[in-house]
Order: C-alpha cells, then sequence, then structure tokens
C-alpha cells in the first residue's frame, strides 16, 4: 500500500511540473508576440493626461518608435507621480494600433482597470494608468 501512494505522489509531481514548464511556455510565448493575448489594437496616436499629473489636459503625439512614461527624468514622457516607476511603461505604435508594455513597474500598468503583464493593444478611448495617472488614448 505505501509503494502504491508513492507512486501516486510520484504522478502528482510529473504533472505539476508540466503545468508549471506549459505556463511558462504561455508566458514566454506571449513576450514574443506569437501568443493568442496579443492583438493588434487599431486606431489612436496620441496620448491625452485625464488626471493625476500636473500635465493634465497634455496630449503626447505618438511616435512610431514609441515613448517611455515614468517618473525619470531620462523617460520620454516624465510624469511627477509617487506612485510611478522611474521607468514605468512603453507606449508604441504598431500596425496602425497602440501597444502598453509594462516595463516591470512596482505598482503596475492597467489598461481599461485591469493590470497587464504582457503587451497590451489599446484602442481609441481606452484608459492607461500609470500609478494616479490616467492617460486616455486617442
Amino acid at each position: 500500500m505505501p509503494a502504491l501512494i508513492l507512486n501516486a505522489l510520484k504522478i502528482l509531481f510529473l504533472i505539476l511540473i508540466f503545468l508549471f514548464l506549459w505556463q511558462v511556455g504561455l508566458a514566454i510565448r506571449s513576450h514574443i508576440g506569437t501568443g493568442p493575448s496579443v492583438k493588434r489594437a487599431k486606431g489612436g496616436h496620441e496620448l491625452v493626461v485625464l488626471r493625476g499629473d500636473a500635465k493634465k489636459g497634455t496630449t503626447i503625439r505618438l511616435r512610431p518608435s514609441g515613448h517611455t512614461i515614468g517618473r525619470s527624468s531620462e523617460a520620454d514622457v516624465v510624469i511627477d507621480d509617487p506612485y510611478a516607476s522611474e521607468f514605468h511603461a512603453r507606449v508604441e505604435t504598431h500596425d496602425g494600433g497602440t501597444m502598453v508594455h509594462d516595463l516591470g513597474s512596482t505598482n503596475g500598468t492597467y489598461v481599461n482597470g485591469r493590470r497587464i503583464t504582457v503587451p497590451t493593444p489599446a484602442g481609441k478611448g481606452d484608459t492607461v494608468q500609470i500609478g494616479k495617472t490616467i492617460l486616455e488614448v486617442r
């Protein structure tokens, strides 16, 4: 009987290792852009600061090469937000759409209220939250 329990535990352990490796593979696949969670959004080449920053109402015209957003003076778009990281997020245009990348920030980047962990499309009217600063894609 103890041998049967030991074999069952071994099989369970192998299943858990397989599931872990499967999740790692999906995460890697989505980061390199071939996963199902990375879609190209259409529209939107501007970000408008809606609230949370001294630059409220400012329009940021997006370059195809993208912008880094954060507290650092070396970021392309500097925001005065204590909840933002030095280099918090990157926003760029691809195929006529806008993609938002979190750069490993402490407090996370949110698109339409959902925390993102992979490059995420954002269309016209979508909101991007960095710290307490909220931007809208237009």
